[in-house]
């Protein structure tokens, strides 16, 4: 017929087969390294990241609500804190950003008495303690880092160091106190309060704010590494059972910041003591 256009019909060939149990396999490995590599990538976000961004959000809260309440109601010092003493135990252990040794994990704070939160009531319990486990009680001030983050009792990873606060060891002196205000934080994830530390030098200040007042230190000596097990550095008077030509002889007000070192790791204690100044 005129003006049609025929129509070629090609038969289809056989059909393709499927994979072998080869290459089924090799498909079955690809997709779960893929699925593993996204995973990873997902935990390790998680990780340096999130952990971050919640943490560093709680504890802004809590500084912001710590100030607010103080900036409503004016402190009040009953007498009986103006003759205590302070009595340290040991601490089997100094904590950081990866771990809690066994027997520092405790959540509350056992400090001596004085100003802050770290002080004692009328009735000689500590007030650090009676806000609960995990309560902030002070900020910690670190203008060099621009660093404002809270304090609060005990040095546990769940109540306190993994919620971006910084742990006040139990049983060391409160704030402003004679004696050594021991402190513990993150150096990775967390919120990560101590990750830049090591940066501090002689000289640097920094100021611990409580409901009855502000206390200044001044960085006096840095301790690059030592021992997870090295007690001697949280003692009334510090010195490194490790390193003992790092640290003091003579009784004083002191702060220690302890944290984990190299970074990532948690396999020693960085150290940097200060000097109270004034408060």
């Amino acid at each position: 017929m005129r003006g049609r256009i025929p129509v070629v019909v090609q038969a289809r060939g056989p059909a393709r087969r499927g994979r072998g149990p080869v290459g089924r396999a090799l498909f079955s490995c690809a997709e779960g390294l893929v699925t593993c590599g996204v995973l990873l990538v997902l935990l390790v976000a998680h990780q340096l990241w999130w952990t971050n961004e919640q943490a560093r959000a709680e504890a802004g809260r809590s500084v912001r609500a710590l100030e607010r309440e103080w900036d409503a109601s004016p402190p009040v010092v009953s007498p009986s804190e103006t003759n205590e003493t302070n009595e340290t135990p040991e601490t089997p252990g100094v904590p950081g950003a990866g771990e809690v040794p066994g027997g520092a994990s405790s959540s509350t704070g056992q400090g001596g008495g004085g100003p802050g939160g770290g002080g004692r009531d009328r009735d000689g319990t500590s007030r650090a303690a009676t806000r609960g486990a995990g309560s902030a009680y002070a900020v910690l001030r670190i203008p060099r880092l621009g660093l404002t983050v809270p304090v609060a009792a005990g040095v546990g990873k769940r109540t306190v160091l993994d919620r971006g606060y910084v742990g006040h060891y139990p049983g060391t002196a409160a704030p402003g106190r004679t004696g050594n205000f021991a402190l513990a934080g993150h150096r990775n994830t967390h919120g990560e309060p101590f990750r830049y530390i090591n940066r501090l030098q002689p000289g640097d200040t920094l100021t611990v704010r409580t409901r009855d007042g502000t206390f200044t230190y001044r960085v006096d000596r840095v301790l690059p590494q030592t021992s997870a097990r090295d007690t001697g550095v949280v003692q009334p008077v510090p010195r490194s059972l490790v390193h003992p030509s790092y640290g003091y002889d003579r009784p004083g007000a002191y702060l220690t910041l302890t944290t984990c070192t190299p970074e990532f790791t948690s396999r020693y204690r960085l150290v940097v003591w200060a000097k109270l100044v004034s408060g």
